[in-house]
C-alpha cells in the first residue's frame, strides 16, 4: 500500500488559509495513494484555544477531508480539535475515500507541560481502523512517550502504528528515537508524521517517517513542506512476527 505523509508548516490558527496550503501540497504526485496522512491538530497548529477552534464531527474540517478524500479517492488521517459534548479533545480522525467518518482517536495523554491537559479533555480508549489489508493503531504526538498503549496496539496485532504530531525540535532525537522503538517493540510499521515551521512559541523541523518491522528507517524528510511518499507490505510484518515470534512471551505482571 502507498501511503503518503503530508509534512506541512501550518499557518497559526488559521483554518481557511491551512486548507489552501493543503490543497496545493496534494494537487500532484497521488498516483496510486491509498492513505495521506496529515499532523496534529492539523488546519490550527498546536493551539490551546480548544474553546475557539473545536468542532464537532460534522463540522467545517471534517468537510474539509471529506470533500479531500472523495476527490483524491484517497483514505485521510488527519487531527481536529472536537467539540464532544461541551468538552474538548485533542482528535485523530479516519475518513475513508468516500468521504464517510470511519474512526477517531482521542487522545490519551494530554501534554501537561504545555498545559494542554488544562484546555483539552483526557481521551479513555485506543483505537483501531482500517484501510484496506492495513489495521492501524492510532496515537497523538506525546502519547510516543508512552510504551503501554502501543502494547495494547500491539495486543491486537495491528499492522501498522501511526503517530501523527506537532513535536519542536528541541527534542526531535526523542521523537526519531521513540519512534524506531515503538517498531521495534511491536514488530510492525511505525509511522509518524510532524509539522515543520514555526508557531508562536516553538520551532519544528519535521522528520516525518516511516520504519519497517525490523526499525529500518525506510524514508525521514527533515525541514521539507512536502508529501513523503512511502510503501508498505502487510506481508512484511507477517514474515518479522513469524520468523521472530516475540509478542508471543509477552508477559504483563
Amino acid at each position: 500500500m502507498k501511503i503518503g505523509l503530508v509534512q506541512y508548516n501550518p499557518v497559526w490558527e488559521n483554518k481557511d488559509e491551512n486548507k489552501r496550503k493543503i490543497l496545493n501540497l496534494v494537487s500532484n504526485n497521488l498516483v496510486d495513494v491509498s492513505l495521506l496522512i496529515f499532523p496534529e491538530m492539523t488546519l490550527t497548529g498546536f493551539t490551546m484555544k480548544s474553546s475557539v477552534y473545536g468542532e464537532s464531527l460534522d463540522g467545517e474540517s471534517f468537510k474539509f477531508f471529506s470533500e479531500l478524500s472523495k476527490n483524491k479517492n484517497v483514505h485521510c488521517l488527519a487531527g481536529v480539535i472536537e467539540k464532544e459534548n461541551g468538552n474538548y479533545f485533542n482528535s485523530l480522525i479516519h475518513v475513508d475515500n468516500q468521504g464517510e467518518l470511519v474512526n477517531k482517536y482521542q487522545k490519551v495523554h494530554p501534554f501537561s507541560l504545555g498545559s494542554e491537559d488544562k484546555n483539552y479533555s483526557k481521551g479513555e480508549k485506543t483505537a483501531t481502523t482500517q484501510v484496506k489489508d492495513f489495521k492501524i493503531g492510532l496515537s497523538i504526538c506525546y502519547d510516543l512517550r508512552f510504551p503501554e498503549l502501543y502494547r495494547l496496539y500491539a495486543k491486537e496485532r495491528v499492522d501498522a502504528l501511526v503517530s501523527i504530531a506537532n513535536w519542536p525540535d528541541t527534542r526531535i532525537e526523542h521523537w526519531r528515537a521513540l519512534l524506531k522503538a515503538r517498531t521495534i517493540e511491536n514488530q510492525c510499521y511505525m509511522i509518524g508524521v510532524n509539522r515543520v515551521g514555526k508557531d508562536p512559541k516553538l520551532n519544528y523541523i519535521g522528520y516525518s517517517g516511516v520504519y519497517d518491522p525490523m526499525g529500518k528507517e525506510l524514508v525521514s524528510v527533515k525541514d521539507e513542506e512536502k508529501v513523503i511518499i512511502e510503501s508498505i507490505e502487510k506481508k512484511k510484518v507477517c514474515e518479522t512476527r513469524d520468523s521472530l515470534p516475540f509478542l508471543n512471551d509477552i508477559s504483563l505482571i
